[in-house]
């Protein structure tokens, strides 16, 4: 692949402008730019998650949504630009599928929390959810594949089934909201 980024900083950027993955220079607070930048906090979390000690399954598919996370930020980095695909949601989906079935129902609502490995993947889903509105917000005035949004929510729901999963595979328990509790 070469040497793609062997000058680290390069000044382009003093004045509050970023150019975008086709040379297109805008401003670095811009809608396109929130949505790729919250895409790469996401994938920062994810990476967080990662340090922690997973059941391996959880390893390789997190290992593959940070691939795919990248190939979002791409994406939106690129305006035109289509990379995910509607089997990759489907992937997605399966996989929560998967380990929702070991998971009692729930009846309640869930704090976030339990083990550390659980209240991490509780911060990526809501990093997801931002990454997910700023996609939107962006939709709105530009052209992003649908799949884009699509991928993004799944994966948040995939978020919150893998902490409650995480939870058990530590043998804690979800915490559970008691509406008025301090009242």
């Amino acid at each position: 692949m070469g040497h793609r980024l062997s000058k680290i900083y390069t000044r382009t950027g003093d004045k509050g402008t970023t150019g975008l993955g086709d040379g297109t220079r805008v401003n670095k607070d811009s809608p396109r730019v929130e949505a790729y930048g919250t895409m790469d906090e996401l994938n920062s979390v994810i990476g967080l998650l990662l340090t922690e000690t997973l059941p391996d399954k959880l390893h390789a598919v997190l290992t593959d949504i940070q691939h795919d996370l990248f190939d979002l930020g791409g994406e939106l980095c690129i305006p035109g630009r289509s990379i995910v695909t509607e089997a990759r949601v489907t992937q997605l989906e399966n996989i929560l599928d998967d380990l929702n079935a070991d998971l009692s129902p729930l009846k309640e609502f869930i704090l976030p929390g339990g083990s550390r490995a659980a209240a991490i993947c509780h911060v990526a889903r809501t990093v997801c959810r931002r990454a997910e509105r700023r996609a939107i917000t962006l939709t709105k005035t530009e052209t992003v594949p649908e799949v884009t949004v699509k991928y993004i929510n799944r994966l948040s729901d995939l978020l919150f089934v893998m902490a409650r999963f995480l939870n058990k595979h530590a043998g804690q328990s979800d915490v559970l909201w008691q509406p008025g509790k301090n009242y």
